[in-house]
């Protein structure tokens, strides 16, 4: 199985690691394509379920290639680790490995061209009973065939009235979560916007985008939460996406932002940014827009199109510029104390200050290590049935950063940047001339 095993791996684990939330009713256009696999989606299904599929407008480039050549197959997670396995020990399995993936004995054909109508066209339905993750691919065996057709497809569980559910078994959960964290978002903005007035005077510019950011991350999950419900029982989101890739972009813009300038103490320690913190925001913000813009491509389309994959290299380049970037300002600032403490005669202040900025630093840091690498790792290795759990943990933690951050720079009469004690003058001094706030 070794030559059709590698690219049903590669295409099936690509899509594991970055899953699609749900399997909506999508319509596909594919246009003088030579791929010998196109991976269209993947689904996890409970006991009973089924897969539809309508062709139109069929062409090939070719009229002598036969169209048993040409075809659509359920690959499960299940077979395709087994396909790999067998493909590991030839010596085991001496029979020879089949030219087309529509042949394989680990897939389960759907249907081949010979099947279609003389209008070019193609309407089934096929059932699921065995419940696994499955990915609906279409097969090309045909080398140097191109083909073009519209397909219109959609993967779906049936609930116990019949109904279908068109989220898959992992996701199913993750509406909930949404919304139980857009109600929590909402009751800190108002907890945030109650401590501003009770300490207006104390209150900065800062503060007020801070609210902002929570409006921002309260309506993108609220937003995100309606475009899964309305996917679940219709099939699509009714515009419910466009308001979630609306406000994810002003969260994603906001979030880095709010970062960026509380490293810098932008308004609460100085009312100015230097140059360099300026050139920071200025990379941050379009790199945002462009991590917006290929979220938006990776969502909506699929891996169907032949630029899913360096899309979601983009992607993941941009999220790890703006993560480094949003770190320097931290960095220069607790730098830049350091050097200030030296001469300004005020240790315990610069103390205090040293001690919230290594602190914050410390939350930056574990913040992304654990939504960047340990979300990734919990999406890679949970089953298909617990792909949710990513979901909460990443939520959960993102919440208790937001909680950490904003009490530590919530408005507050004499909080640290202010404080002044006399008496401890000579303790900050001796811990400063310590270097204890080495990076």
């Amino acid at each position: 199985m070794g030559g059709s095993a590698a690219p049903l791996a590669v295409f099936a684990l690509l899509l594991a690691l970055i899953s699609p939330s749900s399997a909506e009713i999508k319509a596909l256009k594919i246009t003088s394509d030579s791929r010998p696999l196109i991976l269209l989606e993947e689904f996890g299904f409970a006991p009973s379920g089924g897969v539809f599929i309508a062709l139109s407008a069929v062409s090939l480039s070719s009229s002598a290639a036969s169209p048993d050549l040409f075809g659509f197959f359920l690959l499960s997670d299940a077979s395709l680790l087994q396909s790999i396995h067998d493909s590991e020990q030839p010596h085991q399995n001496p029979a020879p490995v089949p030219s087309c993936a529509l042949q394989s004995p680990y897939v389960r054909p759907l249907f081949t061209f010979a099947r279609l109508s003389r209008a070019h066209s193609f309407n089934d339905t096929f059932l699921i009973t065995h419940p696994d993750e499955y990915g609906l691919f279409f097969a090309n065996c045909a080398p140097g065939a191109v083909v073009s057709m519209s397909v219109h497809t959609g993967m779906y569980n049936s609930r116990s009235d019949g109904t279908p559910d068109y989220l898959s078994v992992g996701q199913s959960a993750v509406p909930s979560l949404y919304t139980f964290f857009a109600v929590a978002y909402f009751a800190a903005l108002a907890a945030w916007i109650y401590i501003c007035f009770r300490n207006r005077l104390d209150a900065h510019r800062i503060h007020l985008l801070m609210a902002g950011l929570l409006l921002a991350k309260a309506l993108d999950l609220l937003f995100a939460a309606e475009d899964l419900h309305y996917t679940r029982t219709t099939g699509t989101p009714h515009g419910w996406d466009v308001a979630f890739y609306v406000f994810k972009f002003v969260k994603g813009v906001l979030f880095f932002t709010v970062i960026v300038l509380i490293g810098t103490g932008w308004s609460f320690l100085k009312p100015f940014l230097q140059d360099r913190e300026k050139k920071v925001l200025m990379i941050v913000i379009p790199l945002q827009v462009l991590a917006n813009i290929a979220s938006a491509v990776i969502g909506e389309t699929g891996p169907f199109i032949q630029g899913w994959v360096t899309w979601n290299q983009v992607f993941l380049l941009i999220d790890i510029a703006c993560c480094c970037a949003i770190i320097f300002p931290i960095i220069w600032s607790i730098r830049t104390l350091k050097e200030t403490s030296k001469t300004d005669g005020k240790a315990a202040r610069t103390l205090a200050k040293l001690s919230l900025f290594r602190q914050f630093y410390m939350a930056v840091i574990g913040y992304l290590y654990f939504t960047r690498i340990v979300v990734y790792a919990l999406k890679t290795i949970a089953s298909y049935k617990y792909r949710w759990v990513s979901v909460a943990a990443e939520e959960t933690v993102s919440f208790a950063f937001y909680v950490v951050m904003f009490y530590m720079f919530r408005p507050k009469e004499r909080n640290e940047y202010f404080a002044l004690d006399d008496e401890e003058e000579q303790a900050a001094e001796a811990a400063l001339r310590e270097e204890e706030f080495e990076l």
